[in-house]
């Protein structure tokens, strides 16, 4: 049925959440970034690139704080 449909939805907010699990040891590490964004009131918009800009960017959040208990646990 929905492969016949065609929305009449605009979104208005997308939002994304990325997550890490990493074990140091005997100790385990969660790291969570959630973002959400208001969608523009505008035609000009690629959703694709906005989904995709939003998730690169809190994944790259979770890289980072990864790599720094990482680090921090390799001194």
């Amino acid at each position: 049925m929905a492969k016949n449909y065609v929305t009449h939805c605009t979104p208005t907010e997308i939002s994304a959440t990325s997550r890490c699990a990493i074990k140091v040891n005997d100790n385990y590490y969660t790291i969570e970034v959630s973002e959400k964004r208001t969608v523009a009131d505008t035609n000009e918009i690629d959703m694709e690139a906005e989904y995709a800009m939003l998730f690169d960017e809190v994944n790259e959040v979770v890289d980072n704080q990864c790599n720094e208990i990482l680090q921090t646990f390799k001194k």
